[in-house]
């Protein structure tokens, strides 16, 4: 038996990806420019209390963080800018 679909895609019989619940803010960072750089934030900002998920967007200069609850923009400011770069306000 095949592990492959018709379509030709791949199952390795793993669980789905899981989806998460909250509220996703995108804030705007400067001096992102590297996948270090996106390790760095995604682990600064994911260990902080509340947060969900950290996706780091290098191109875009953003970083979307899903949080629990109402997402605190000053801490978020501090970690960022504690690790190097700097987080210059949300997204429009």
């Amino acid at each position: 038996m095949s592990c492959c679909t018709p379509e030709g895609s791949c199952s390795t019989g793993a669980a789905a990806e899981v989806v998460v619940d909250g509220r996703t803010t995108v804030y705007n960072v400067a001096g992102m420019t590297c996948g270090h750089c996106k390790a760095t934030l995604t682990k600064e900002i994911g260990a902080l209390s509340g947060v969900l998920s950290v996706e780091v967007d290098l191109s875009a200069g953003q970083v979307a963080v899903t949080t629990s609850d109402e997402p605190d923009d000053a801490l978020f400011a501090k970690v960022v800018d504690d690790a190097g770069y700097e987080l210059t306000g949300r997204a429009a």
